[in-house]
């Protein structure tokens, strides 16, 4: 069930009759997998599911799907879920945990060759 979540979205389906949940969307969808390396010695898979101006990514965090919706940025992609952050641009992306303690680094991530 977890795989299909972003087909569904991405085609405006409910796949998850326990949520109760039906995104009508306009627009044609666009689903792109990816995976990176990250300086946390964690690789991290990625779903970004584009239908028409809606941009999401689907991280998976701690072995857990979190769904992250864009939002402006200066530059490359910025998706945030609560106090997370995913920042990609190019082959590259950065992972930071607002709640983290002052001072700690954000989690650099590089695209690993090939998509999925």
């Amino acid at each position: 069930m977890k795989k299909l979540l972003p087909a569904c979205i991405a085609l405006g389906l409910s796949c998850a009759p326990a949520l109760g949940l039906t995104l009508e969307l306009p627009g044609e969808g666009e689903r792109t997998s990816m995976r990176y390396e990250c300086s946390d010695s964690v690789e991290r898979p990625v779903e970004y599911v584009n239908v028409g101006e809606n941009r999401l990514a689907l991280v998976t965090i701690d072995g857990e799907p979190r769904l992250f919706v864009n939002v402006i940025s200066g530059s490359g992609a910025r998706y945030v879920a609560g106090t997370l952050e995913w920042w990609s641009k190019g082959a590259e992306a950065t992972f930071t945990d607002a709640f983290e303690e002052d001072g700690a680094q954000p989690v650099t991530c590089q695209e690993v060759e090939g998509r999925e």
